[in-house]
């Protein structure tokens, strides 16, 4: 599937090496005043060569909107957006065609496809994620007409951690932060120490992976659905589809496995006239339906799977043993670009559901 969302759709297209990726935004209401520049801020967080610790590929993943938008403002008709590749360079994926590298998805890919593209990953190339970015950036500025804001940060990069209790009410600060540095953890303190690890991957010729966590703020009490389409399993659903993606957990997730029921309950009080709890270690959510406390969630990053090392692979041309090493321009840690699209996903879950819950209306006005 390449559409995602009920109400709120979002279909990508294009690959990594290809002439260009795009999507198509349907269901976002009339009326939200858009330009490109609201969604090139977003982008430029996620695209390539932005540091020492990403891949130097020269994408400036400039967006062009091509329809929906007329005069700054949504018209509710499909929005159409663009990025033209720029600074593509096939060459090296031309002795990998028929020997599947690890850790990728080319052995799986071929065989359900059996004809694909093999530059670069094609369609299964993390690229695909700019236009998630992209529509993300549209999702925001409609669930920020509600006051809902999404904040994400690296938690762990190469086993250096961040032990913070997240506070909603300093989010400016912790953006400021996060950005500020290039692994964009929430600690300076721990900033220095993960680049550290990242570049020493980098220089082995390997890599190395991570967790990021993801805040939604805002975000009112009954928004999901009690059995099938459940909050938390729609937004593990939208984290898991990102690619190097292995695990996701909610609040405490599986830290409330060890955890006694009166250690694990949120007890309840009465905070400025609002029902609230005093922990949240259900993340923001009861029954599959947010509860009105910060909606928290974790994902497992994996290390990027193309490393320079020597590794051990099959010739699918004659089906004999083979050994690769991968050349061209990879990520050491793909995390800190994963910040953004994790933010993205987030934000196209919860804006598919207040439009369904009829938060957002579908014709806006000033």
């Amino acid at each position: 599937m390449n559409t995602f969302g009920k109400i709120f759709r979002v279909t990508t297209h294009g690959e990594s090496h290809g002439r260009a990726i795009g999507c198509v935004v349907d269901g976002c209401p009339s009326g939200l005043e858009l330009s490109e520049e609201d969604i090139q801020k977003e982008l430029d967080r996620r695209k390539p060569g932005q540091s020492d610790v990403t891949t130097p590929r020269g994408e400036e993943d400039k967006v062009e909107i091509l329809s929906g938008v007329f005069d700054g403002r949504t018209l509710g008709t499909p929005i159409s957006l663009l990025i033209c590749n720029k600074d593509v360079d096939s060459s090296k994926y031309e002795e990998l065609k028929n020997k599947p590298r690890p850790g990728h998805g080319d052995f799986t890919w071929r065989e359900k496809f059996g004809h694909v593209d093999w530059r670069g990953g094609g369609r299964g190339s993390a690229r695909e994620t700019a236009m998630r970015v992209a529509a993300g950036a549209i999702a925001k500025k409609l669930l920020g007409k509600s006051g809902i804001e999404i904040l994400a940060y690296a938690r762990e990069i190469a086993g250096v951690g961040v032990d913070l209790d997240f506070n909603e009410k300093e989010i400016a600060k912790y953006r400021d932060i996060i950005e500020s540095n290039s692994v964009r953890t929430i600690d300076p303190g721990k900033a220095k120490e993960m680049e550290n690890a990242v570049l020493k991957a980098k220089k082995d010729g390997d890599s190395v992976g991570g967790v990021i966590e993801i805040a939604a703020l805002g975000v009112p009490a009954g928004l999901g659905e009690p059995v099938f389409y459940k909050l938390d399993a729609s937004i593990a659903c939208a984290l898991m589809s990102i690619p190097a993606v292995k695990g996701v957990e909610i609040g405490k997730g599986f830290g409330l496995a060890a955890m006694k029921g009166s250690e694990a309950n949120d007890e309840f009080i009465v905070k400025e006239g609002k029902v609230k709890t005093i922990t949240n270690n259900c993340g923001g959510i009861l029954g599959g339906i947010s509860d009105g406390m910060p909606i928290i969630a974790r994902v497992a990053v994996k290390p990027t799977s193309s490393i320079s090392r020597k590794q051990r692979t099959v010739d699918l041309g004659n089906m004999g043993g083979a050994e690769i090493e991968i050349k061209g321009r990879h990520d050491p840690c793909i995390v800190p670009r994963a910040v953004p699209v994790c933010e993205a996903m987030m934000a196209l879950v919860l804006a598919d559901l207040a439009l369904i819950h009829g938060l957002i209306p579908k014709r806006l006005t000033d």
